[in-house]
Order: C-alpha cells, then sequence, then structure tokens
C-alpha cells in the first residue's frame, strides 16, 4: 500500500532535496509540495496524506501554526525539517516526533523515514498523543511558562558551538539569519529576530532597535540624543542605537530595575549629552 506523503517548505531547493530522496521509495506517492502554512493547511484537508515533511519556519503561517490550525486528530504523522537549534530539537525528541535538521544527509533521511513507516503501523492513537502533548509545549511557550533559552548550538566552519546566552554581548538582524556578537567573536545564527526575541528571558535582553536586541548586562551606560533616542554603550565600548519606537521599552525595563530593592546587577548609567 503507497504512503501518501505530503513535503511544505518555503525554500525550492530543500523540496527538491526531499523530493529526491523519496523518489527512490516505491512505497511513496507524492501528493502534494507546499509553499507556505496556508497551502499546506489546503493540501492537508484535500489529499489527507499519510505523512507530512514540515518545514517549521515557513511564511504567513509556520510549522506551528499549521499544527494548531489542523488539529491532533486530523494531522499526518510529521516528520519536521528544521535549520532551528537544540532547543527544537529537544521539544520534538521529548514528544517522540522525529525531526531532520538542515542540512541533513541520505544516512539521516532513511532512519527519519523508517521511524515514521514503523510508528504508522501502530496506528492513529499514539502520534494524536504526540501531537497533543507539543501543542500543549507551545501554548505554554507563547503564554511565557516554558524556560527561557539558556544556551545556543551554531554551526560555524565545520565546527558545533556551545553558547550560553548569558555570553552573548548584543544581537544583530542579518536576511534571514542574526548576528550573535558574544566576547569579541560573532556567528551567524539561522532564527529571525522575533522568533528569537521571543525565546529569550525578557529580563536580560531588551530589543532596542528593529535589528538590535542587546544583553542589558552588558550595557554601562545610555547617552540621550536630542532627537529622542539614545546611545547604548556596551562595557566593551561598543555603541548601538537604540531608536524612538523602542524608547517606551528602555523606560519600563528602567522603572523595573529601580523598582527592586536589592538588585543583582547595577543598572547602567544615564548620562546627559
Amino acid at each position: 500500500m503507497a504512503l501518501r506523503t505530503a513535503i511544505a517548505d518555503d525554500e525550492p531547493l530543500a523540496r527538491k532535496r526531499v523530493r529526491s530522496l523519496l523518489s527512490s521509495e516505491p512505497d511513496i506517492e507524492l501528493v502534494a509540495e507546499c509553499r507556505d502554512g496556508r497551502e499546506t493547511i489546503a493540501a492537508i484537508a484535500q489529499h489527507r496524506p499519510d505523512l507530512l515533511f514540515l518545514d517549521v519556519e515557513m511564511p504567513e503561517v509556520d510549522g506551528f501554526g499549521v499544527l494548531e490550525s489542523v488539529g491532533p486528530e486530523n494531522m499526518p504523522l510529521v516528520i519536521f525539517v528544521t535549520a532551528y537549534d537544540h532547543y527544537a530539537v529537544r521539544a520534538f525528541e521529548a514528544n517522540a516526533l522525529d525531526y531532520l535538521l538542515k542540512p541533513f544527509d541520505e544516512q539521516r533521511f532513511s532512519k527519519a523515514l523508517a521511524r515514521a513507516r514503523a510508528e504508522l503501523q501502530q496506528g492513529r492513537n499514539g502520534r494524536t498523543r504526540q501531537l497533543s502533548n507539543l501543542l500543549a509545549d507551545i501554548g505554554k511557550e507563547k503564554s511565557g511558562e516554558r524556560k527561557a533559552l539558556d544556551r545556543l548550538v551554531i554551526r560555524s566552519s565545520g565546527r558545533i558551538i556551545f553558547l550560553k546566552t548569558e555570553e552573548v554581548d548584543w544581537i544583530e538582524a542579518a536576511a534571514n539569519y542574526v548576528r550573535i556578537h558574544a566576547g569579541g567573536e560573532s556567528y551567524l545564527f539561522r532564527e529571525t529576530m522575533n522568533s528569537l526575541e521571543a525565546r529569550l528571558d525578557p529580563r536580560r535582553y531588551l530589543r532596542i532597535h528593529r535589528s538590535t536586541i542587546v544583553n542589558v548586562e552588558k550595557i554601562r551606560e545610555l547617552h540621550p540624543c536630542n532627537n529622542g533616542e539614545y546611545i547604548v554603550v556596551l562595557r566593551n565600548g561598543k555603541e548601538l542605537s537604540l531608536s524612538r519606537s523602542f524608547r517606551d521599552r528602555l523606560q519600563e525595563f528602567l522603572s523595573r530595575m529601580t523598582q527592586k530593592e536589592s538588585p543583582p546587577n547595577t543598572p547602567p548609567s544615564v548620562r546627559q549629552s
């Protein structure tokens, strides 16, 4: 019996990679290829696939949004295809769901497919329960109940770097990536600013610009400017701009700091220009 399969990924090369690997599998029937979350939701309703290779980051509706929209009872078996770091990997593993971490090789793909076949033979009850657990975890994350991210796993020049978030000085946007600055080094990390900001501890990290997040414990001084903006000076001497649109966040942070009777760290000084 053919295994009805769908692919959902906004990257054409990624879809081509999965399609190519599936082409050598005699029991696979490819019923749909989707470029975003909305197409994926529609394809699930129309084709009722048994198996879905689902990218986590897609425009408009991401992979998690697809799960929430379709619901556990109507979802096919999901193999996540992701460039996320260990945080996402741990979440998927905790719920016995498989994942392919980009870039993946043929051996890893075959292992994921074999696991999918075995799980499909066990029926729907197990995977429905797993997806329900994952959606519960997502709900906790959105409500702020999940523990803040404390470590990043970064691939750089063939190395895998484990970086504690407390070591980060500041973060800047870099197209579809962010650039992490820590201790004089910088690393490209595949995640959007909004997504990473949501996972960082708001008591430690402050968004000061559309393209900048700073570790507040690394701030030495704030220099007000005439136009309502600030120059944020880090302890290493780096100067960053705080735009007016993010000024309220700074004021809220300073208010929290001054309300603490015994703050763990000395708040940054504010110099008048």
